[in-house]
């Protein structure tokens, strides 16, 4: 007969700026202090992946893989891991797009890394990282744009973001 300690062991309890406790299935969702069950399936099989030039702080959204959604708009969201599939609106610091995952819809986002395929409108107002497998097509907006060999980028392309250009006026002199 088992003992009850093995089947109900005493979890750990996280705090929301601890790192992934994968023994006790808990990952942290933001700076509330609460946290939910995880999935081993949801957990990116390879972090320096999707975590390669941002900071871990603040609210995060992971879409894991398998996982589609659709028709939303997603706010107050300081990070959007994307593993699976989305199609949404979202105005956000961060979007990063796994290898296998993809994104259609718009975002006005501060920092993109795209590893996997956006299809859509994309306002990226600081940085726009499209690595070896990542695929961006549509109206694209970025303040500073990296390509690493393999990556591609198509559709209407333009240097400057929406948000800069809107203090900006034209005056006519003379």
């Amino acid at each position: 007969m088992l003992r009850s300690e093995t089947l109900f062991g005493k979890r750990e309890t996280n705090t929301p700026n601890s790192p992934l406790n994968t023994a006790s299935g808990i990952v942290p969702t933001g700076t509330s202090g609460i946290s939910k069950p995880m999935s081993s399936a949801a957990a990116p099989t390879n972090n320096a992946d999707v975590t390669s030039s941002t900071n871990e702080g603040g609210s995060k959204l992971i879409v894991g893989p398998n996982i589609k959604l659709k028709g939303v708009e997603i706010t107050d969201c300081d990070t959007l891991v994307v593993e699976g599939r989305v199609e949404a609106t979202i105005d956000s610091r961060v979007i990063q797009i796994a290898e296998r995952g993809a994104f259609k819809g718009s975002a006005e986002i501060d920092i993109a890394e795209i590893h996997g395929e956006f299809d859509g409108e994309l306002t990226v107002r600081q940085k726009l990282v499209i690595y070896s497998t990542g695929k961006v097509s549509g109206k694209v907006r970025y303040g500073k744009l990296v390509i690493e060999e393999g990556g591609q980028i198509a559709g209407d392309i333009q240097v400057g973001t929406a948000t800069a250009s809107k203090g900006l006026s034209v005056a006519k002199v003379g």
